[in-house]
C-alpha cells in the first residue's frame, strides 16, 4: 500500500524543545515513519532560542525529515505571529514545503508560534489539530490564571499583562473558530481536556486520543545504586508541577526517600524550600535507559502537578514499568489512574502520606497494583492499540470531509502501516 505524504507543524521539536509535548510529537512522527510514512515535521527554532533554549544533540537518523525555520529577526518574527495570529515572515516557507510535500495529511500540533491560526487555513488534505496544551482557549496555554492559580473563569488581558506577555487582540474577532472550520479533526488527549475546552467557549467537536508508548523486549532492571526504598518524582521542575508541596509529606514519611529526577527554572527554589532534608534527592536529568531502571526500582511515581495538565506521558511511562502511581486527583489523572486500577489519587497531604505508606507497607498490594499498571498499558496505551485508534478516527474524518479514497486508505489500515 502506497505511503501516505503527511506534514506536521508544531512551535516545538526535538532538539528545539522543552518538556514531553514535543517528545510526544517526535514520537508520533517516528512511528509515523517506522510505518513507511513520508513524514516531514515543520518547526520554530527562533521559539526556543529566545526562551533561552540551548540547542541539544540532534541524535540519529530516525526517518522523519525535520525542517527548522528561523528567521534573519527571530524575536520580530515570533511577536508578529503572537500577535497577528498569522505566519508572517515564514509564509511563503511554509506555503513552499506544503506545495513540494504535496501531503495526504496535514497534521498540526502547538501552532502558537509557527504560524498561530493563520496557519490552518493553508493548504489541501486531511486537516488534523492535536490539542497537546490548552493554548486553542488559553494564551498562556496552561490554564494557570496570573502565574497563581487554576483558571476557572477568563480574565485573559490582566492575566497575559502578569504573565509579561503582549495581549493577542486577534482572540476577540473569531479568528480561531474561523481558522478550526478548516480542520477535518481536533483531538484532545483526554476526557479532562476535551470537557475543559468546552467550558471555555470552544464549540468544535473534539475526539479523544492518548498518547502512548511502544512496548519494551524486555523490562529495565530496577535501579539498585540507592540504599533506601524510594519513591519518583520525573518531569521538569516547574512551580506548576507542584513539587515543593509533597516536601512536607515526606517529614511525615521517613522510612522512604524522594529522587527527583529532571531539571528546569524552578530549581533553585526548590532546593532551598527541600530545606536540606535528607531525604529528598535532586539528580538531574537522566537518559531513557536510566529512567527506566528508576522507575522499575520505585515503590511509587509521585504526580503532585497543582495545573491543569492535558494528560500525563509520565503516567503510563510508570504503567509500563509496572510502577504505580500516586497522582494529585486534579485534571486528567483521576481518569488515567481509575481507568488503570494501579494507583491512588490524592487531595491533602493526609492522603498522600497515607498512600506512600500503604505502598511501602502492603507488598501484596502494591504487587497488584504494578500487575494492573502493566496489563492497563497494553490494554490502552501500547503503541499499536493507540495507533489503530487514530486510524479509525482519521478514516471517519477524511469520510465526512468527502474525500473516500482517503477514508478507504485509512480504513484499511494505512496509517498503521497495513
Amino acid at each position: 500500500m502506497r505511503s501516505l505524504r503527511i506534514v506536521m507543524f508544531t512551535t516545538f521539536y526535538p532538539p528545539y524543545s522543552f518538556g514531553g509535548d514535543a517528545v510526544g510529537v517526535q514520537r508520533m512522527a517516528r512511528a509515523l515513519a517506522a510505518r513507511g510514512h513520508d513524514v516531514t515535521v515543520v518547526h520554530d527554532e527562533d521559539s526556543y532560542l529566545i526562551l533561552g533554549g540551548k540547542v541539544q544533540a540532534e541524535g540519529p537518523a530516525d526517518g522523519v525529515r525535520r525542517i527548522g525555520l528561523r528567521a534573519r529577526h527571530g524575536v520580530l518574527s515570533n511577536l508578529l505571529t503572537q500577535q497577528l495570529g498569522r505566519p508572517v515572515v515564514h509564509a511563503r516557507r511554509i506555503r513552499e514545503i506544503i506545495a513540494e510535500r504535496r501531503p495526504d495529511i496535514l497534521w498540526y500540533n502547538n501552532t502558537s508560534l509557527i504560524g498561530g491560526p493563520g496557519l490552518l487555513p493553508i493548504g489541501e488534505g486531511l486537516k488534523v489539530y492535536e490539542a497537546h496544551e490548552h493554548w486553542l482557549v488559553c494564551p498562556t496555554h496552561v490554564l494557570w490564571r496570573h502565574g497563581r492559580e487554576l483558571c476557572d473563569e477568563r480574565q485573559c488581558l490582566r492575566c497575559q499583562v502578569a504573565y509579561r506577555r503582549p495581549p493577542q487582540l486577534w482572540r476577540h474577532t473569531g479568528m480561531m473558530g474561523r481558522a478550526l472550520d478548516h480542520v477535518d479533526l481536533i483531538i484532545a488527549k483526554s476526557e479532562f481536556s476535551r470537557a475543559k475546552h468546552r467550558d471555555f467557549g470552544l464549540g468544535h467537536e473534539m475526539e479523544v486520543l492518548p498518547y502512548f508508548l511502544p512496548d519494551l523486549p524486555k523490562l529495565a532492571e530496577p535501579f539498585r545504586g540507592h540504599p533506601r526504598p524510594y519513591f519518583l518524582f520525573v518531569g521538569r521542575l516547574e512551580k506548576i508541577k507542584g513539587l515543593q508541596e509533597v516536601f512536607p509529606a515526606m517529614d511525615r514519611h521517613p522510612d522512604a526517600d524522594l529522587l527527583i529526577l529532571g531539571d528546569g527554572d524552578y530549581a533553585t527554589e526548590l532546593k532551598r524550600l527541600a530545606g536540606g532534608r535528607e531525604n529528598i534527592r535532586f539528580l538531574g536529568r537522566k537518559s531513557p535507559e536510566e529512567l527506566d531502571a528508576y522507575y522499575r526500582g520505585a515503590l511509587g511515581l509521585i504526580v503532585p502537578s497543582v495545573c491543569y495538565e492535558t494528560f500525563g506521558i509520565i503516567l503510563i511511562e510508570s504503567f509500563r514499568l509496572g510502577t504505580p502511581v500516586i497522582a494529585r486527583r486534579l485534571g486528567p489523572f483521576p481518569e488515567i489512574v481509575e481507568r488503570a486500577g494501579a494507583g491512588a489519587l490524592f487531595r491533602t497531604e493526609d492522603e498522600l502520606v497515607a498512600a506512600m505508606r500503604m505502598l511501602q507497607g502492603d507488598p501484596a498490594r502494591r504487587a497488584a497494583l504494578s500487575e494492573a499498571a502493566r496489563g492497563a498499558f497494553a490494554a490502552h496505551w501500547r503503541e499499536d492499540r493507540v495507533m489503530a485508534a487514530y486510524g479509525a478516527a482519521f478514516a471517519r474524518a477524511a469520510h465526512r470531509r468527502g474525500d473516500r479514497t482517503l477514508a478507504a486508505r485509512l480504513n484499511a489500515g494505512a496509517l498503521e502501516g497495513r
